[in-house]
This record gives structure tokens, sequence and C-alpha cells, in this order.
């Protein structure tokens, strides 16, 4: 059996999230600045990924994915109080990082990492919501391809250096350090890369 080629992905598209309140717009990537991904690594969601990878360069697109085929059910158990001391920098609580509505990277025990929400600020506690911001919600994207072509063995190469932590850090190139990449450092704020993880 064949192995199926990577492509690389290039895509423009607003992002809408539906909920009770209705339908928002929550992203827009530009066709100047598009979302770009290498197919086959799990870079976005796999619902995704599967509505685009058999697209042409110039189609255009409108699809809806459920929660399951996003990022599941909200989950009341993702909302966790946690001591104050932890978010505690010089002995003095971090009010400039942690406060209402900031989102915060945190890290377990075994060094994996997430990003939570803060809802609430108590004398002792810090609640966080670990839910992904998309969580229990239908999206719609529209938009369109603007690139699609089988990715090269030098482009695969170097996203498995990013993902195995030997080669960068990702869209902004290799000379940056650990979080100082600026916006375009698949943190996830800019285009897909973050949110469709």
């Amino acid at each position: 059996m064949e192995k199926k080629q990577n492509k690389l992905i290039a895509v423009a598209y607003e992002l809408y999230a539906n909920d009770d309140s209705g339908r928002h717009l929550v992203e827009k990537v530009p066709a100047d600045r598009p979302f770009a991904f290498i197919s086959g690594f799990g870079i976005t969601i796999k619902a995704f990924e599967e509505q685009l990878e058999n697209l042409e360069k110039g189609d255009k697109f409108d699809f809806s994915l459920t929660p399951d085929q996003a990022y599941g059910d909200f989950d009341e158990e993702r909302i966790v109080e946690m001591e104050k001391e932890m978010f505690c920098v010089d002995g003095k609580f971090d009010h400039e990082h942690v406060r209402i509505d900031a989102i915060v990277p945190m890290q377990n025990q075994q060094g994996d990492r997430f990003m939570a929400r803060v809802l609430d600020i108590r004398d002792d506690v810090v609640v966080m919501d670990f839910n992904h911001p998309l969580a229990g919600r239908d999206l719609q994207f529209i938009g369109s391809v603007v690139e699609t072509r089988d990715a090269t063995e030098a482009e695969v190469d170097q996203l498995i250096r990013q993902l195995t932590g030997a080669g960068g850090c990702g869209q902004c190139g290799e000379g940056c350090g650990e979080g100082d990449c600026g916006e375009d450092c698949g943190d996830g704020s800019q285009g897909c890369g973050g949110c469709c993880h």
C-alpha cells in the first residue's frame, strides 16, 4: 500500500461559533496571511483537515463541525480552584498576568502544557477554566484554499524538528528563544494554528 503524501495546505477563512446566544465571528484569517499546515501530523482538528485535504487551490469551502468533531463538550470538572500562592512571583501575587479573563500558560508535573482562563480571584484561591475556549460550541468555517500541494521532504523534516523541540519554535524561524517569538510562534494567537489543535 502506497504511503499517503503529506500536503501543505494554506487557507483563508472566517470562523464562527454558535451557542445559545447566537452566531459569533471568532477569528478571521486573511488570504495575505493564511493559516498553513502540513497534513497528517495532527496539527489541526482531524475533521478540519479532512474537509480540506481533497480541495484544490482556489476552491471555496463552508462547513460546520460539532463539538464532538472539534473541542468536545464543556466540562465543569475542568474548572479548578488553585492555591493563590501558586501564582506568586518573589512572594507577591502576580496581578499583572493573573487577572479575570486572562489566559495563563500552565504546566503539570509531567511537563504537559495547558492554557487556562482565569474565572475568579478570591482571598486564597484562583479559579481556572481548563476547557478550550470553544468547547461545547458548533463551529462554522467559511473560506478558500490559498495553496495546496505536496509538502517537500525539507518541509516535513523541519516540521518534525519543531514538533520534537529540535529546531526552533514555529513559524518565526529558528533563531528565537522560548516564549519571545511574538505573535506568530504557534502560540494559538494567530490563525487556526492554536485554535484547531
